[in-house]
C-alpha cells in the first residue's frame, strides 16, 4: 500500500481541517491496531481513507457508489453524513487502488457501524471517535476505555455518536441500533465467563 501517494492525493480532495482529522484518525487506528494485534499499515491506511469522500457532492458519492456497485439505503442517500462512508469505500477501490476486503468494509461502516464488526471496524470507528483533534464531550474518558477494552470502547463511541445524533435530529441508521445490540451480547458474555 503506498501510503506516500494516498497523502499526496487526500491532502487534494479534502480540507485543511478534514486532512489534519484523517491523520489523526490514521495514527490513532495505527496504535490501536498494534495494542489489539491487528496488522498496524492496514489499520493505517484505512484509517488514512475512511473521509476520502467527504468533500464531494452526494451526487459524485452516489456515482461512485453505483460504479464500484456498492448497495446504498434510502437512509443513506439522503444525508452527507451517511452517505460518505460507503462512497469514501468506493473511492477507495476506484481511485486509491484498494482491493482489501477488510479495509473495504471498514472504511463503508466507519459511521454507521454495523453488526458483525470486524476488528478493523472497530478500530477506525472508535479512531475517527478518538482521534487527538477531536473535541467532544467526554472524548478523554473514551480515550481511556479504548486503551482497556475494545468492545467497551466500541459501546461508549456508539452511545455517544448515538446520543449525537439523536440530539441534532438527524437520521440514525437502523445498522448502529443492530452494532450496539449486538455488543451488549457481546460484553454480558463476556461477563458470564
Amino acid at each position: 500500500m503506498n501510503n506516500g501517494a494516498h497523502l499526496e492525493k487526500l491532502r487534494s480532495l479534502l480540507t485543511e481541517s478534514r486532512y489534519k482529522h484523517t491523520l489523526g484518525v490514521a495514527d490513532t487506528a495505527k496504535r490501536m491496531a498494534e495494542k489489539y494485534a491487528f496488522p498496524a499499515e492496514k489499520a493505517y491506511t484505512a484509517g488514512l481513507l475512511h473521509d476520502c469522500a467527504k468533500c464531494i457532492s452526494i451526487e459524485q458519492m452516489l456515482q461512485l457508489c453505483s460504479q464500484a456497485q456498492i448497495e446504498t439505503d434510502d437512509d443513506e442517500k439522503t444525508s452527507v453524513q451517511l452517505m460518505h462512508a460507503p462512497a469514501g469505500a468506493a473511492m477507495a477501490m476506484l481511485e486509491f487502488g484498494i482491493t482489501d476486503t477488510e479495509i473495504i468494509n471498514a472504511i463503508r461502516y466507519h459511521t454507521i457501524s454495523r453488526k458483525g464488526m470486524t476488528l478493523i471496524d472497530k478500530i477506525i470507528y472508535i479512531s475517527d471517535c478518538i482521534e487527538p483533534n477531536r473535541q467532544i464531550d467526554g472524548v478523554d474518558k473514551l480515550r481511556q476505555i479504548a486503551q482497556e477494552d475494545i468492545d467497551e470502547a466500541m459501546l461508549a463511541c456508539l452511545d455517544t455518536n448515538i446520543t449525537y445524533v439523536l440530539t441534532k435530529k438527524k437520521i440514525l441508521h437502523p445498522n448502529s441500533i443492530y452494532a450496539r445490540n449486538e455488543i451488549i451480547r457481546v460484553l454480558r458474555q463476556k461477563k458470564e465467563c
